[in-house]
């Protein structure tokens, strides 16, 4: 899918002219008015569609109505929204070439505009031995022509994450998400089972034992001179979550290969973020390993020693998420960096709290967590905080070591977050649970089922508005 800027999307010889209208208005063309409301009572409700033949009259064989819905109600994310179901139903008949012409919209649409297209193009058909080509080739807007070409590297940037995470995990093994992470033209290092050890990252190896694919620390680094800001990314990176010797009934592993969907977003971060030039230095980690029941897999009741010298006992062994994360934090704030955000779907606990509408956040630094939020809500996101009370830990002391990395059910995702904590050290730091938007068991609003690129459009937002 192409966009191109144009002066008058009217004037382009097009499969469809994309027309809007408000609920209760009227559109500029006089045709349209005609048919749709006076003769076929199209009322503009939102998401609703009416297609109109021009037999020839004009540049576009079609024009489709869109409906907006209540102009009071309106805001960028109805409009994202209401971009991707015209561009669904312009796939639907197959249209490769689509104006689109707005009228009464009071707001900066460009990026929106993108991002709605994009969503509702998207499809994971690799493994398809039949294939549909039902996607739009060009796309015609009068826009922001440098918001639109930014708008198109993030949304590529989600794309990218997408498919890693819509990936088998007899693909998207550690090993190859190393080989994706080397392929970026980022300075990279990636870590073996042995420099782990060195390291002394106990918690992360532990949760890797129980499987035959070797564990990888991938280290991926976009420099610039003299940055405004240092920032650690990390994404949890468990290729395939079986529960580990705690296995997870059947059911509950069906979709675990997206158990490194956060890995991914930072795999789509990374991807795209020499393309953007942000001014400032950008760490890309990620812990990739496999939770597996294998015969050398860590068992409950084990004490693990992180990188930080802190000892863990394992309650359970499906809460490794927490464990790679930990050593990944000790890490990153070796760094010297300014701040560290890591991203993870971690808690089933964040799942039943905010659902699949929006993905928990918490963090040490008010700043920090309150700036996400809202660059979040402008990229079309939502982040939820959630408390990080001191007396959430009290459910993870444990009688032979510094903690246990399960507590108790009740504010699951918080006492998570409490456990991370541990192994923040002087740094501002956000820990962000997608648990519930990372992936989806069925479409919802712009996106099909499967994997969402969540987190990916905030955090390249907040990078680049540095």
């Amino acid at each position: 899918m192409k966009f191109q800027v144009v002066d008058n999307s009217k004037s382009i010889e097009s499969d469809i002219l994309v027309m809007t209208i408000f609920e209760g208005e009227k559109t500029s063309d006089d045709t349209a008015n005609k048919y749709a409301i006076e003769e076929d009572n199209f009322k503009g409700k939102f998401g609703e569609t009416y297609l109109l033949h021009t037999y020839g009259k004009e540049p576009y064989r079609k024009i489709m109505i869109l409906g907006l819905g209540k102009k009071e109600k309106f805001c960028p994310n109805k409009f994202r929204e209401a971009i991707a179901k015209a561009v669904k139903k312009a796939m639907q008949m197959f249209a490769k070439k689509v104006a689109f012409s707005f009228e009464g919209i009071d707001f900066d649409y460009s990026e929106q505009f993108v991002m709605g297209a994009t969503i509702a193009d998207y499809k994971f058909d690799k493994y398809k031995s039949e294939k549909k080509d039902n996607s739009i080739e060009e796309i015609y807007v009068q826009a922001d022509e440098e918001k639109i070409r930014k708008a198109e590297k993030i949304a590529a940037a989600m794309t990218f994450a997408r498919n890693i995470a819509n990936e088998p995990a007899q693909f998207a093994t550690p090993s190859e998400l190393a080989a994706i992470a080397c392929d970026l033209g980022l300075e990279t290092k990636i870590y073996d089972r042995e420099e782990c050890e060195k390291m002394g990252m106990g918690a992360f190896l532990a949760v890797g034992r129980g499987s035959a694919e070797e564990p990888k620390f991938i280290h991926m680094k976009y420099q610039v001179d003299n940055p405004k800001k240092r920032i650690a990314i990390i994404g949890k990176g468990i290729c395939f979550d079986s529960g580990g010797l705690d296995i997870k009934p059947a059911s509950s592993m069906l979709t675990m290969k997206d158990d490194m969907s956060a890995a991914a977003a930072v795999l789509g971060i990374m991807s795209i973020i020499r393309e953007l030039h942000p001014q400032i230095e950008v760490h890309g980690i990620i812990a990739a390993c496999e939770n597996m029941p294998g015969c050398k897999a860590y068992k409950p009741g084990d004490i693990l020693t992180a990188k930080n010298g802190k000892t863990i006992e394992v309650d359970n062994t499906d809460a490794e998420g927490r464990l790679t994360l930990a050593d990944a934090l000790c890490y990153a704030c070796e760094l010297g960096v300014d701040e560290v955000i890591d991203m993870a779907t971690l808690t089933g606990a964040c799942m039943v709290a905010l659902g699949t509408h929006a993905s928990g956040i918490m963090g040490n630094d008010d700043n920090l967590v309150k700036t996400l939020i809202d660059t979040a809500k402008r990229s079309g996101e939502n982040f939820w905080e959630l408390p990080l009370w001191d007396e959430y830990f009290d459910s993870l002391k444990s009688d032979i070591a510094d903690m246990k990395n399960t507590g108790s059910r009740w504010g699951g995702a918080s006492t998570a977050g409490v456990f991370l904590k541990e192994f923040v050290k002087d740094v501002k730091w956000a820990h962000i649970d997608i648990a519930g938007t990372a992936f989806l068991e069925k479409p919802q609003k712009e996106f099909i089922s499967g994997a969402t690129g969540a987190g990916v459009r905030t955090i390249l937002k907040y990078i680049t508005e540095v």
